[in-house]
């Protein structure tokens, strides 16, 4: 591979992430999840297309058709190519995240004792390790993740189904 003169880590990152924001996920904590999920993941990923240009990369990540579009971009927002998943291998896992994040929700919000919510979120961290590996499976061969970089965007592919 040609020196880009960039250091690894920037050539194999993301930089940039853009979501369909035309309307609001269903509660403040559903966004709250969101927006930590897009600063965790532009502070710290490993994002490295094959056979594309050194980065950084741009992503744009949507739902379209009932699949889910990666477009990777530029530093100068000109898209390199798009990958598209079928959402149905993610459509039972992204369901019982979503039901372990109401429970999780209410459980906060409905005063439970610590252990009942501890047990919740621990539910919720399996499903978003469950929903990570299936998502760096799907892009095998095809884009390399680290595994926090697949637990941020599976919560990412999470939040845009909610949008549905």
């Amino acid at each position: 591979m040609p020196d880009s003169g960039l250091p690894i880590a920037d050539s194999q990152r993301l930089a940039r992430i853009e979501l369909p924001d035309n309307t609001a996920l269903p509660s403040p904590y559903a966004e709250a999840d969101r927006a930590q999920a897009v600063t965790d993941l532009l502070a710290a990923n490993r994002f490295d297309p094959e056979g594309l240009p050194p980065g950084p990369y741009g992503l744009h990540l949507c739902v379209r058709e009932g699949r889910l579009v990666f477009d990777i971009r530029d530093a100068a927002d000109a898209s390199l190519h798009a990958l598209v998943l079928a959402l149905g291998p993610f459509r039972r896992l992204i369901k019982d995240y979503h039901m372990v994040v109401e429970s999780h929700e209410q459980a906060v919000g409905g005063g439970l004792n610590d252990s009942a919510v501890q047990a919740i979120d621990m539910g919720r961290r399996g499903l978003h390790n469950e929903g990570a590996e299936l998502l760096s499976e799907r892009l095998a061969g095809r884009i390399a993740l680290d595994f926090e970089t697949a637990r941020r965007l599976f919560t990412l592919v999470c939040a845009l189904h909610q949008r549905i």
